[in-house]
């Protein structure tokens, strides 16, 4: 692909260099050849760009006088976002491979046109797989699951009966969608335990990208439902019976009660905890390891604070106010503390 229809289905604009420069990937500065891409944010990654052997380099404009007449540069208000859907657009297709002989697909699933099922991948009864959708070695795809198109569902992953796949989704290795949530009923008079019925069903939007080893469980009477462009890393859990919003991020290591929300465009850092029926708003950015309490909402508006400030500690709130506390305590700490001397 040229630089020059690189900048026609992005944007930006070619301040050096030649149109018809021809790209092949994206690469860090230091490995780059002149078939590749890469990008910079600041002056001193510029000049080193610049001085490597990369043939193009994408950045904000102003960021160096002048250009070497041998290079390609693209000025863009975003450089890391326009390298990072440049390099979707140049990343090869894998092929169609058609249905593995060692695959078991039952009769009256519904494969769209492009579809590939690779080696002792399960397709269950009812299935549908949409036009260019791929099902890694292993996976199972349940009873009646719909899946969209151009989704691909990486190896060993499962998704159970109940689950509904838009379009361009990913599934990382792992994985188990619409497994039954945590839910029981409590015998009073003797302590055990029933299950109450886990019977709804999950519904992942389009573009959602979701980690390896995570969790999602279905609805327990209604659905659970993950928003367009939701990102899971890898290891979290969504309990039964939330919504959440789109756009959202979840790092490593959260969990999510069952029956929470949480909002457009927020971010749940590594290893926040969410109890049950809690609610954290559109944009909210929950730090490392806080938690929100079961029952409790947490909003930008209701703590006061800006939108992108960061939100910390259990209960969570404002960080600022945090390491205010954390000073607090340090300082009486020491005012009480009596030396071997003085005791």
């Amino acid at each position: 692909m040229t630089v020059g229809e690189l900048i026609e289905m992005l944007g930006g604009k070619l301040a050096a260099g030649d149109p018809q420069h021809e790209i092949e990937a994206v690469s860090a500065v230091d490995a780059a050849g002149d078939a590749q891409l890469v990008f910079v944010e600041d002056r001193a990654a510029a000049e080193q760009a610049l001085a490597s052997k990369a043939g193009a380099i994408v950045m904000k404009a102003g960021l160096v006088k002048s250009y070497p007449e041998d290079k390609c540069v693209i000025e863009a208000a975003q450089p890391r976002l326009w390298f990072a859907r440049a390099a979707r657009l140049l990343a090869p297709k894998l092929p169609c491979a058609g249905v593995d002989p060692t695959a078991s697909v039952a009769a009256d699933a519904v494969l769209g046109e492009g579809v590939t099922i690779c080696a002792r991948a399960v397709i269950a009864a009812g299935a549908y797989l949409g036009a260019g959708s791929r099902i890694e070695a292993g996976a199972v795809v349940g009873e009646g699951v719909h899946i969209g198109d151009d989704c691909r569902i990486y190896p060993n992953a499962v998704l159970y009966p109940g689950t509904r796949l838009g379009n361009r989704v990913m599934v990382h290795a792992g994985a188990v969608l619409g497994a039954d949530g945590f839910g029981y009923v409590r015998d009073a008079a003797t302590g055990r335990y029933t299950q109450f019925p886990q019977q709804g069903t999950l519904v992942i939007e389009d573009d959602v990208e979701i980690g390896a080893n995570t969790t999602i469980d279905r609805g327990a009477l209604k659905q659970t439902r993950i928003g367009r462009g939701t990102k899971t890393d890898n290891l979290v859990h969504v309990g039964h019976n939330c919504e959440i919003g789109e756009d959202v991020i979840l790092v490593t290591g959260v969990g999510i009660s069952g029956s929470s929300t949480v909002g457009n465009g927020a971010v749940l850092a590594g290893q926040v905890g969410i109890g049950d029926h809690a609610h954290v708003g559109p944009g909210v950015i929950l730090g490392g390891q806080a938690g929100v309490l079961s029952g409790k909402t947490v909003t930008n508006e209701g703590m006061g604070v800006k939108p992108g400030t960061v939100l910390w500690g259990t209960p969570a709130r404002p960080l600022p106010q945090v390491l205010r506390e954390i000073a607090v305590v340090s300082r009486l700490a020491k005012r009480t503390h009596k030396s071997p001397e003085t005791a």
